[in-house]
Order: structure tokens, then C-alpha cells, then sequence
């Protein structure tokens, strides 16, 4: 049933806008809106999907996740493992299938391997043994074992104490080349406008805005056919008001927490070094070209990598989410460098996951304008497509 990157695309296709759109409604729009001023609790699997047997107990980005990983690793789609006519009635995603009976024993059997062999670690996963395909290879291949081997730089070791330049001496260049500490110092938030393109668009481009604000708060709002999506970080929470999200309301956690906190903390970089504890320097080339990584690290947390070219800027970002079955990876790559107000700013940057693929371009950008604090607050639901 594989057939390359086409067959991949046509299932992050179907996983982002099919079976999000559709596969919650079975359960109602069962948002919690929790009052102002209290955190809200993430709302877990089986709460919001039907005929959940096993993926219990993880919240909903996550589960969603999970999903990412069954499709990058067997290059499935949602109709794949659900019945066709899921694309039509929301509510028959919830019907029983082969593969799904299938997914739930393989998910039983990896995680025995893992407590029984190693301690619990998801130190196996679906892709350990799929690498891509629905039936995992038994038989070696001479072509794979006779030819050079593909180098993947998001896959680069960095052992401790590495030859090369210091942690400081990276993030020296990289600040130097962004314009010098002064000038990083005196931006302290900026509003941008451009377009994004992304599967939940249909590939095609539409308008976006960006908010940001020193140290680290974040909201970008995407103009969809369908309505807003609004993805926001107050600087210690996370969500997503999307119409294509299974909840009008998503809280990120974990990883994808992380993430959001990375990627608003990137928009004001000379605060990276110290938003992790301890950090690796190793080189990797990225299309025939030599780049530095640094890996940070935090406690409990997957090691996050930062790619400088040989200018000291920084082109790609690569940081793992932990699932129910094992990490999967985000890489953001940044290009098309232009001063503002003295600091060079990425205009272009693609966002790639194992549920889709999204590119910004910004149009204009105003540094240093006031912005209310509101709209960095949790987000309104988003209103249901008719």
C-alpha cells in the first residue's frame, strides 16, 4: 500500500482535515471552558473520542500525535485504518476495522517489549520495525547494504564534550550576526502580516498575522477558508482555536507545550541560551553545506537541536514531541534573513510534522509596537464550520 511521499501526503491530508474535523463530533463538542483566572485540563482521549480501547489516559494533542506517528511510520491514511466512508459520516471513524484491531495489538506488544526489556523506555516504536512500510522487511536488502548511506542531520549524535567551538562562542556568532546584542536588546515585541500555506489551508495561500512580545509570548493567527486559527503561547500556556482542531479549544501540553514555548522564545533569540540547562555543540552538513548544532537540554525533557550555517544564522530548528508509541519530530527551517530596526528577522520559515507541512512568508513587520496583553490570553473557541 506504499507508494512514497504522495501516499504520505494524502495521509497527512486525510489526518489533518478528515479525521480532525470529524472524528470529535462523535462525542459532541465537549470543550471545557474553564473559568477565568484557573488553568484549564487538557481533555483526554477517550473523553472526546469514541471507542478509544487502548490510547487511554493521554490528552488530546497528544493522541493526535500517536496518530502522526502510525501514519509516518506504516504510510497509512485515515481511510486506511478507517472505513471509507468516514470521509462523509464523522461518526463512522468510530467504526471497528482490521487494522484497527491490528494498531491496538502492536500498540500492547511494543509496550511489553519496552517494560519487560527496557524498563518501561520506548526504546521500540512502530517506526523501529515499519521504517515506512505496512509489513516490516524480513529479508535483507543488498541495494540498502551496498549503497552509501543516507545521512539524516536531524539524526546527529553529539556526544558529550565534542571538538569544535564552545556553546558561548555559537551563540556569540549568532548574535553578532543578527545585529549585536544592543540592537537584539532593543526589540522587545513586533507585529508582522503575511501568508501561510498549509494543509489546513488546501495548500493554498492565505493571509496571516503575527504577535510577539519580549520575553516569550506569541499569537498567530491564520485566515482559513474556514475560519480563523489562532495558535497562542502566554509565556506559560499553550492553545490552539482552530475549526479543523477535534476540539473548538485545543490545550497544548508536553512537548507540543515545548514547542510553542521554543518558538516564541526564536522570535526574541538572544533569550535561547538560557531557556536550557545544558547544551552540546557537534556539526552536520544539511544539502552538502556544514552546519553547527546545538543540543539543548532540560531535565524530563527530549533534546531540542539548533542548525547555524557559516554565517552564525540560525536555519533550522528540530524538536521532538514524546507520544503514547514513541517521539515524533517538528523541524522548522528559517530563511530570507532582512533587517529590522537594525535585527535580521526570518521572513521565510517551513514548519514540517509527521501530521503536515506549513510555510510562512511575512510581507511587512513593525518592530516595537504596542501590543494589548489580551491578545496574548487563551483564545475563544472557534466556531464549528456550517
Amino acid at each position: 500500500m506504499k507508494s512514497g511521499s504522495m501516499r504520505i501526503l494524502i495521509g497527512v491530508i486525510m489526518a489533518t482535515l478528515a479525521c480532525l474535523l470529524g472524528v470529535a463530533f462523535a462525542r459532541g463538542q465537549a470543550a471545557q471552558t474553564a473559568p477565568a483566572g484557573q488553568a484549564q485540563r487538557p481533555q483526554m482521549a477517550e473523553e472526546v473520542f469514541t471507542n478509544v480501547q487502548v490510547l487511554k489516559g493521554i490528552p488530546v494533542d497528544e493522541f493526535m500525535d500517536t496518530m502522526g506517528m502510525f501514519a509516518a511510520s506504516l504510510s497509512l491514511n485515515c481511510i486506511d485504518c478507517h472505513v471509507a466512508e468516514s470521509v462523509d459520516k464523522w461518526e463512522r471513524f468510530a467504526d471497528e476495522t482490521p487494522l484497527k484491531r491490528t494498531a491496538r495489538t502492536m500498540v500492547q506488544m511494543v509496550t511489553a517489549i519496552n517494560k519487560q526489556n527496557f524498563k518501561g523506555v520506548r526504546s521500540v516504536t512502530c517506526y523501529t520495525c515499519h521504517r515506512g512500510d505496512l509489513r516490516p522487511k524480513v529479508v535483507p536488502s543488498l541495494v540498502v547494504q551496498y549503497s552509501a548511506p543516507v545521512e539524516d542531520p536531524n539524526e546527529v549524535d553529539i556526544p558529550p564534550n565534542a571538538k569544535g567551538p564552545s556553546p558561548d562562542e555559537v551563540f556569540n556568532k549568532y548574535v553578532q550576526a543578527l545585529g549585536g546584542a544592543q540592537r537584539l536588546a532593543s526589540l522587545t515585541s513586533f507585529s508582522a502580516k503575511g501568508a501561510f500555506i498549509g494543509f489546513e489551508t488546501e495548500q493554498t495561500k492565505v493571509a496571516m498575522d503575527l504577535l510577539a512580545k519580549a520575553p516569550a509570548q506569541r499569537t498567530m493567527i491564520v485566515h482559513t477558508r474556514l475560519g480563523d486559527s489562532t495558535r497562542v503561547y502566554d509565556g506559560r500556556a499553550a492553545w490552539v482555536a482552530a475549526p479543523d482542531k477535534p476540539l473548538p479549544l485545543m490545550t497544548l501540553t508536553g512537548g507540543n507545550l515545548e514547542g510553542a514555548k521554543i518558538d516564541a522564545i526564536v522570535s526574541f533569540p538572544a533569550r535561547i541560551k538560557q531557556a536550557f540547562a545544558q547544551w552540546r555543540v557537534g556539526a552536520t552538513a544539511i544539502e552538502d553545506k556544514e552546519v553547527v548544532v546545538l543540543q539543548g537540554t532540560n531535565p524530563r525533557q527530549p533534546p531540542v537541536n539548533f542548525y547555524f550555517d557559516s554565517s552564525g544564522l540560525l536555519i533550522r530548528v528540530v524538536r521532538l514531541v514524546d507520544t503514547a508509541v514513541g517521539r515524533v519530530p517538528t523541524q522548522i527551517e528559517y530563511s530570507d534573513y532582512r533587517d529590522v530596526a537594525g535585527v535580521k528577522m526570518p521572513f521565510h520559515w517551513t514548519t514540517t510534522w509527521t501530521d503536515g507541512q506549513a510555510t510562512v512568508d511575512l510581507t511587512e513587520v513593525q518592530p516595537n509596537v504596542a501590543i494589548d496583553t489580551a491578545r496574548f490570553a487563551r483564545p475563544a473557541p472557534a466556531p464549528r464550520p456550517n
